[in-house]
């Protein structure tokens, strides 16, 4: 009996340490893909400064105008938010709401934070699933978007089931954090400060 208590108490530390290891590692994942939406924030200014720039000076050999700088600013700013949103969730720079949170006890509040997560983490699985469902619909159906640009429709699908996992993945993980910190509403995004 004595030789399995020391077993689980080895086996916990290394569980945990494990997930620590998985976090950071998407803590990276995430830094990255907010890296690429800054790169896509540096699209659209060019984009737009191209568009003006060729309104407004003639240049020999090029056209008026760059017609596609609506439509690269317009998919670009959808890109944008969904690589920064898992990014902006575990920073605690997500839209939230806290004044009730900060009102009530902190017992009652610790719970509410429990109770948004939870729902927050299962509509983003719900979302995920739909994402998948709707691309794989969009690629079946050939479906394409004809702007200035004529792209597949899928491929702007494609980002949000992969997005919403990873904020589905980050709210278990904020859920652990939760469980680990002090029994009051979190202290990383509040309202006021």
């Amino acid at each position: 009996m004595s030789s399995v208590a020391p077993q689980k108490a080895v086996a916990a530390p290394d569980a945990r340490h494990a997930v620590d290891i998985l976090e950071a590692a998407f803590g990276r994942l995430y830094e990255f893909m907010m890296l690429l939406a800054c790169l896509l924030l540096l699209v659209i200014v060019g984009s737009i400064t191209l568009d003006v720039l060729l309104r407004n000076v003639e240049i020999t050999g090029l056209p008026r105008g760059f017609p596609a700088s609506n439509d690269i600013s317009e998919y670009a700013l959808y890109f944008c938010t969904l690589l920064g949103a898992p990014w902006l969730l575990r920073a605690g720079q997500h839209i939230r709401v806290d004044i009730v949170l900060r009102a009530i006890p902190s017992k009652l509040a610790y719970g509410c934070e429990w109770l948004s997560d939870v729902m927050a983490l299962a509509g983003c699985v719900v979302l995920a699933w739909m994402g998948v469902v709707m691309t794989f619909k969009s690629y079946a159906s050939d479906a394409i978007q004809i702007k200035s640009i004529v792209i597949p429709e899928w491929w702007v699908m494609t980002p949000i089931p992969v997005v919403f996992a990873l904020l589905a993945i980050e709210f278990t993980f904020r859920m652990r954090r939760l469980a680990h910190g002090p029994k009051e509403p979190r202290s990383d995004a509040v309202s006021a400060a």
